[in-house]
């Protein structure tokens, strides 16, 4: 990872206190708002803004936010259930490749035009690459291409001859029910209109799905106990 820009920079030159963007894009993320649900939040605290607003803060700010909480992300298990679901883009629907680890922590994520044998593979090189380590399992359902896809993972040496793979339904419930909880705000916005967009908004939904499950260890911030806001200015400026 590059060197990161200070947070006063990042901030510089807006029109709205830092702390209201953080707050919005926070919000918008997180709890299933509108962005003009927001507008009107915001009204009540004597704010004027639009809704659009809002959203280029989204699209500007989701990406650096991710840079920085990837920095304190805790590993996962080695033992990963792997799933697609479906991400409608204008119009059309795009595949959102996800996997967690027994334990139900988030491993990685990505989003593809396609479900098929290269999507697949570039969904695992990006989880490798992100994890530092392969997994000792992969769980997946009855697809053939994720299958295939492993197995040339195998093949190309980027996944170890051991790892196992094996497809099970009952197992894959939990990769399946954590779809739910990212769906749920996807669902909420009605639809994406672009495709780099939706990939944005979507990193931010799973970055705040992952903030959730505690996969952050914030320990030599010193923040144990403190509000939300707190903490957040603490790993923004760490």
């Amino acid at each position: 990872m590059g060197k990161l820009m200070g947070v006063e920079q990042l901030f510089e030159g807006r029109h709205f206190d830092r702390e209201v963007i953080i707050l919005c894009v926070r919000w918008y993320l997180r709890f299933k708002l509108s962005l003009r649900d927001l507008v009107e939040m915001m009204a009540e605290r004597g704010l004027s803004m639009a809704h659009t607003t809002i959203m280029r803060w989204v699209w500007r700010y989701a990406p650096e936010f991710e840079k920085r909480w990837k920095r304190f992300a805790q590993a996962v298990g080695r033992s990963w259930r792997v799933d697609e679901t479906y991400v409608k883009i204008r119009g059309e629907w795009c595949y959102l490749y996800r996997a967690v680890d027994r334990a139900g922590r988030t491993v990685d994520f990505r989003l593809s035009a396609k479900r098929d044998v290269a999507a697949a593979k570039a969904f695992f090189r990006k989880a490798i690459k992100g994890q530092h380590d392969a997994p000792r399992t992969i769980t997946l359902d009855g697809y053939a291409a994720s299958h295939r896809a492993v197995r040339e993972l195998k093949a190309d040496g980027l996944l170890p001859a051991e790892t196992k793979l094996r497809s099970s339904k009952y197992l894959n419930n939990l990769i399946e029910q954590d779809h739910r909880g990212v769906k749920q705000r996807i669902a909420t916005m009605l639809g994406f209109k672009g495709f780099a967009t939706a990939a944005i908004t979507i990193a931010g939904i799973e970055l705040m799905h992952r903030i959730r499950k505690g996969q952050f260890g914030l320990g030599r911030l010193g923040v144990q106990g403190r509000l939300a806001p707190a903490v957040w200015n603490a790993v923004l400026q760490a």
